[in-house]
């Protein structure tokens, strides 16, 4: 991964500390982070131009890894930007149609802000979503929906929840292995 940079897309919690990706962000060495958004937290089209513009910043291969809603701006942005992408890790994508537990924002605010009528197509790139068969945001028989309309590789990590801190998350080494399958 000498010449490729890995750009970690947080979902909407953005960085925690514990997570999993800050942990990676912190180990790898060509790596960049799209930043907490200061206003319009809930806005897709902010997250979308958050991520455009880290892009920018980065010249040569890219490796997206996204976790959460991290993965559903992703699929936005690839549907309205055309950058190479080499590949992209997709983390425990959350199910729109789902109901979310309290705490999570409700599909109400979330189609308000322009989440709804996620994009079907295949990703321009090569793909690898990892699932959970327990995820509180997603069935898996949703997310297996999505790796197929995306072009994906689906991996079924098993029972790893959201894969996230509450879930027992911090460190996720396998993830390190999904970069370097992409890499090749």
């Amino acid at each position: 991964m000498n010449d490729t940079t890995i750009l970690i897309v947080p979902g909407l919690r953005d960085h925690v500390p514990a997570h999993w990706q800050t942990l990676l962000e912190a180990r790898l060495d060509k790596v960049r982070s799209v930043p907490p958004l200061e206003d319009n937290k809930l806005s897709l089209a902010a997250r979308v131009d958050a991520i455009q513009r880290e892009l920018e910043q980065i010249s040569g291969p890219v490796i997206l890894v996204a976790h959460s809603a991290g993965v559903l701006m992703v699929v936005h942005w690839a549907a309205c930007h055309d950058r190479p992408i080499k590949g992209a890790l997709l983390a425990a994508p959350p199910d729109l149609e789902a109901k979310w537990p309290i705490g999570y924002p409700t599909a109400e605010s979330l189609r308000a802000n322009g989440w709804d009528s996620l994009p079907k197509g295949p990703l321009p790139f090569p793909t690898i979503v990892a699932a959970s068969t327990n995820d509180h945001l997603a069935r898996l028989e949703s997310v297996t929906q999505m790796a197929r309309q995306w072009g994906s590789e689906l991996v079924n990590l098993g029972a790893v929840g959201h894969l996230n801190p509450a879930s027992g998350y911090g460190e996720w080494p396998q993830a390190e292995d999904f970069i370097r399958t992409l890499d090749r």
